[in-house]
Parts: structure tokens; C-alpha cells; sequence
């Protein structure tokens, strides 16, 4: 099993951050490569697609937090994949924890155990820190890149009688559109949040797909430092024989 150490700044209050961080599936299009397809529960499944030139694989799996304490601003999560061609498997338990840097911005830190076995643990644990180090920073930019975005515009009334019975005190009638609810109707009406004893059915999450993580480009002098001892001998091979050939 790898420990694994990253941390990375949010440019939001710790308050907030947690609140942002916590909803993984506002935050799951900033992790390269993940997808993620549906939420049951605590429970989010999705797959995380890598490929190394032109050899790919994916991995299917789940994640599920075991731990959440929001006044200390820590949560441990559970995940675990499976290589969806059979060659491995990956189980993690990762625990974050949030740090007030100053009234506009927060650190993370995370300390992930990972196990793997298969192929991929045939990349050794230099290879998977390296990987991991600059997909936490990918993630990091990506997050801010898309908190520094504008808000998408939010109904407010939608003909002019919403706005006049707003204006002049009218209580908002039933039909009007308050957005989609997560939360089913008994755990709505237990005042009950994310999370609640009653467990709602599977959300399909319909999203886009995302492209797969190229290793190459991830960790290519992590790689290169695996591959150059093996050209380097087979360039020493070649250069005995020739000088074999010429006697």
C-alpha cells in the first residue's frame, strides 16, 4: 500500500470551500479524466479512463464517504475501481482536510492509502506520486478556473404577473419553478439534508464524457526515468555486437 501526500489552494473562504468540495458532483468535472454516472445515496459511481500512447484502460468503480465532519472541515472517503479489461484493480481511502490560509483562500490537504495491483502497480510508487502530484494541480486549476466563471443566470420571475404579485407582496403561487429536487419527498419533509436516513433511488447523471488522462503527458519524466535504463542497455547491446561484427 502508498501513502500519497498533495495539497492544493482553493481560492475561496474555508467555509465555503467545504461546501464546494463536499458536492462531488458540482466538482467532479475538474478531475481529469472522471466521469462521473450516477449517485445513490452517499454513493457516487463513475470511471476514470487513462492511456499510455495507444494502450488504454478504465477504470469502473465507486466512492463513498466513511467520515464527514463539517465543523472540523475534514472528510475521509472510501473508492474503489476496477479495470474494466480485468487487469487490475485500485482501492483508495483518502482523507481531506481543509486549512484556513487568509479570509480568501484555503488549503487542502490529502492524504490518500492506495492499493493497487495489476498492471498498474507495475509503475511502482515514484510513477503514482508523481501522477497523482500533477492531477491534484490540474484539479486545484481547473476548480478555480471554474469558481472565477460567472454564476449562471437564476429564474427569478418569469412573466410580468410573478414579478407583480412579488412586488406587491403576494405570496408565490405552486406552479412556479423552484428547480429540480434531490432530496426525496420524505427526507424533504423531515427538514432532512444530504445524506438522510431515507435512501433515494440511483440519479442517472447525463453528462459529457471526459477525455482520457494521458500518461505520457501526466507523468512523462517519471515514466522516462522507468524506460531510459532499458533503451540504455539495449543501445549497449547494439554497440557490442557491432564492434563483434567488425572483428
Amino acid at each position: 500500500m502508498d501513502k500519497l501526500l498533495n495539497e492544493f489552494t482553493v481560492n475561496r473562504p474555508i467555509a465555503e470551500t467545504w461546501q464546494i468540495l463536499t458536492d462531488v458532483e458540482r466538482i467532479a468535472p475538474c478531475m481529469p479524466g472522471a466521469t462521473l454516472e450516477e449517485i445513490e445515496g452517499d454513493v457516487f459511481r463513475g470511471v476514470v479512463k487513462v492511456k499510455l500512447g495507444a494502450i488504454s484502460t478504465a477504470f469502473k468503480g465507486q466512492a463513498s464517504f466513511v467520515e464527514r465532519d463539517d465543523d472540523a472541515h475534514r472528510a475521509v472517503l472510501k473508492g474503489e475501481g476496477r479495470d474494466t479489461t480485468g487487469k487490475g484493480n485500485a482501492s483508495a481511502l483518502i482523507t481531506a482536510r481543509l486549512e484556513q490560509v487568509d479570509d480568501t483562500s484555503t488549503k487542502c490537504n490529502v492524504e490518500t492509502d492506495l492499493h493497487v495491483t495489476g498492471k498498474v502497480a507495475q509503475f511502482g510508487r515514484g510513477i503514482m506520486g508523481d501522477v497523482s502530484k500533477k492531477l491534484m494541480t490540474q484539479f486545484a486549476n481547473n476548480l478555480n478556473s471554474m469558481l472565477d466563471q460567472p454564476a449562471p443566470a437564476t429564474k427569478t420571475a418569469a412573466t410580468d404577473g410573478h414579478a407583480t404579485g412579488q412586488a406587491t407582496g403576494e405570496t408565490a403561487s405552486d406552479d412556479v419553478d423552484s428547480g429540480p429536487q434531490i432530496t426525496d419527498e420524505p427526507a424533504a419533509a423531515a427538514g432532512s439534508t444530504r445524506g438522510a436516513a431515507a435512501t433515494p433511488g440511483v440519479r442517472k447523471i447525463d453528462g459529457p464524457a471526459a477525455a482520457p488522462i494521458e500518461l505520457s503527458d501526466v507523468a512523462g519524466s517519471a515514466i522516462l526515468k522507468r524506460v531510459l535504463p532499458l533503451v540504455g542497455g539495449v543501445l549497449l547491446l547494439w554497440i557490442i555486437a557491432r564492434r563483434f561484427r567488425r572483428r
